[in-house]
This record gives C-alpha cells, structure tokens and sequence, in this order.
C-alpha cells in the first residue's frame, strides 16, 4: 500500500493505493503555499488517516526535480521551490518518497492505463492554462530522476506569422524569462492572448471554443491561428520522440473538435503517416496525477526490494 498525492498551487489531493485497480481518493485540502511546516502536516494528515504503514509516499507536483541538485523548481509552491523536496520529506514523514512533475505523471498514466496502452513510446501532451508534456519510453519515465524532458512549452520556438492568411504574432514574454515560447500562445491562456491580438477582445478560452463551434467568424480565426502555432512544435515533438500516440490532458482536452484540428494538423506535419488519430484526449479513468503517481511509487517500491 502507498500514499498518492496530487499537489498544485490550489489543491492537495490525496488516496490511498491498495493496487492500480484500487486507487482510492481520500481528502482534498488547500495548499500551503507559504509554510512548509503546514505543507508536511497536510500530508501527514492523509498518511495517518490510512489503515496501516504505507510502503512509500508517491507525490505529482506541479514543478520540476532538477536532476543534478535535487532541488523543486516549484514557482506557485514558495515553501517548497527550492528544497531538495524528497530528501527533505523523507526526512519529515520518516517514510520513503518519490516526487515527479505532474505532466509526467499524467503520460505515465496515460501509457499504463489510459489513451497509451499498447504503444512503446507514448508523449502526453498538457493544454491547460498552459503547455507541458511527458514522455514515457518501454514503459519508462524519461524524468526517472527528475528532469525537463517533454517542456516543449518552452523555448522561443513560436512562428513569428501564422494563420491564414498569415498575421504577424509577436514573440510574448514568458514566465520562463524567455520570449516567444508555445506556452505564450498555447493553452488556454495562449488562446485568449490571441483572441485579444486579433480582435481586441477579452474572451475565456472555453468561450471562444463554443463560439468557434457554433460557427463564429472571429472565433475561427483565432482558433486557425492557435492550431497553426500549435501543430507545427507537436509534429517537430512527434518526429524527435517517434511518438505514436500523444494523450492530451488539461482544460482544453475537453474541447473534441479542437483536439481533432490539432490532430489532423500535425499528423499533415510529420514524417511518418499515421490512418488514425495521433493526437487524442487522455483516457485514464482515475485522476491521471494521482494514477501516474502511484506507477511510480510502485515501481520505486519494486526496485528497492529487488536491490535489498
């Protein structure tokens, strides 16, 4: 049995994993963002709460492990940016713990359990409020050990024109500190960001989908745009990889009909031809942060018994 946690800049979630098949959601509760103390009792709390002593502690962040100092790269978490966070909890919880970012969580469910199932290398693609990934090889995290493997939100890559006709999108400022990153135009962040370019207009990006939807002439263009930035840094994402199926999770998965223009964009973009959806929604049944979590957990459990 193990302890999954789901952890972002709003919410914990916790359950208890008696097996894949047995993942058991226990307690939501608020994020201590500022106190690390608060943030270890609100883990002890759902630790103390199972019945029995769990094998490990397995923890989805939204932040990054960096692989050489161990430390949390974890800007909307301060308590815990900083730390070398497994290290630090184990030291608190008195029991093993292993902490990946919750977009390789998410390709780790989806290639066990979800939209991967059966395929060797599996990306997953995050379009939430902005752009992630992860990538998942023989069944293996890349980020094993940490990493940014998959961040393919990230680096000035956004085309300079884009849409057609083409229009001139400028190079955003990321939260990164560079400029001109897909997550600046990607995500539903991206999309509101380019409907307020293109027709100064502030509108929610689940607006903007449902107005696409039912036909509206300025919604087209800015989702024509948004699948044009989009696509091209997939299908470059799919070429390097040799992924063969991309789960995508995140608000804007919800979104079917985006989702297959984004799909039949790249699949015209890449090298290899696919007859089928490429680029699909992520189909893991139980929340994919704690599900991705838990494979972890189980595979760290595993590896340390056989290395004992």
């Amino acid at each position: 049995m193990l302890i999954a946690f789901d952890i972002g800049g709003t919410t914990i979630k916790g359950a208890v994993v008696h097996s894949l098949e047995t993942v058991e959601p226990v307690r939501r509760m608020p994020t201590p963002t500022r106190d690390f103390e608060a943030f270890v009792a609100s883990l002890k709390s759902v630790i103390a709460a199972a019945d029995g002593r769990p094998d490990c502690v397995a923890i989805s962040i939204a932040g990054v492990i960096d692989p050489e100092t161990h430390a949390a790269i974890c800007a909307n978490i301060p308590c815990i940016h900083g730390r070398r966070l497994e290290a630090d909890l184990r030291r608190e919880l008195g029991l093993p713990v292993i902490v990946a970012n919750d977009a390789d969580c998410f390709a780790m469910a989806e290639a066990a359990v979800g939209a991967g199932q059966g395929h060797n290398i599996v990306f997953g693609a995050i379009l939430g409020t902005g752009v992630g990934g992860g990538l998942v090889a023989g069944g293996q995290l890349v980020n094993t050990e940490g990493g940014f493997a998959g961040e393919w939100g990230h680096g000035p890559v956004a085309a300079a024109f884009a849409g057609n006709p083409p229009i001139a999108i400028p190079a955003f400022k990321c939260g990164c500190g560079l400029e001109g990153c897909i997550d600046t135009v990607g995500g539903a962040r991206g999309m509101e960001r380019l409907h307020k370019l293109l027709h100064d207009q502030d509108l929610a990006s689940e607006n903007i989908v449902a107005a696409w939807e039912q036909g509206d002439a300025q919604a087209a263009r800015t989702v024509d745009v948004f699948v044009d930035l989009l696509s091209g840094p997939l299908a470059m994402v799919v070429n390097v990889t040799g992924a063969t199926i991309v789960p995508v999770g995140g608000g804007l998965s919800n979104a079917q009909v985006l989702l297959a223009e984004i799909d039949q964009a790249v699949r015209k973009r890449i090298l290899r031809r696919f007859d089928r959806p490429l680029v699909v929604r992520g189909a893991c049944r139980v929340e994919p942060g704690l599900m991705g979590a838990a494979l972890l957990g189980f595979k760290k459990v595993e590896r340390e018994r056989h290395s004992a």
